[in-house]
């Protein structure tokens, strides 16, 4: 499997929620990660950051945000310029989807967990 490096937007050091547990399996599968969000901290062995300029490399963006929040990560999302977006359960959004697609961003709804359990990521 190709290691894939991963920004999580809406990265929390909360171990109940889905992006703290991607966090730890992406990782434990092989792939680095970026954590982005607005908590304080790190999850697996990664800090927190704010978005600022938009980052070089990264191959996945994996949502954990609402779509209503989304927007104020348009411009960021469409600037790092990722091979692919991922809509995970809860963050669909056909507007950012629409615009990504434009931007020649794939985009796939699906859960990250998912895809790495099934050997898909």
């Amino acid at each position: 499997m190709d290691k894939k490096k991963t920004l999580i937007i809406g990265a929390t050091p909360n171990p109940a929620r889905y992006a703290y547990l991607a966090a730890h399996r992406l990782v434990d599968a092989g792939h680095e990660i970026v954590n982005i969000g607005i908590k304080k901290g790190e999850v697996a062995g990664v800090a927190i950051q704010p978005a600022g300029d938009p980052l070089p490399d990264i191959h996945s963006i994996t949502l954990y945000i609402g779509p209503q929040t989304q927007p104020l990560y348009y411009d960021y999302i469409i600037h790092t310029k990722p091979q692919r977006l991922i809509f995970n359960p809860g963050t669909e959004n056909p507007e950012l989807e629409a615009r990504a697609q434009a931007a020649g961003i794939d985009t796939i709804r699906a859960c990250t967990l998912v895809l790495l359990s099934t050997n898909q990521y």
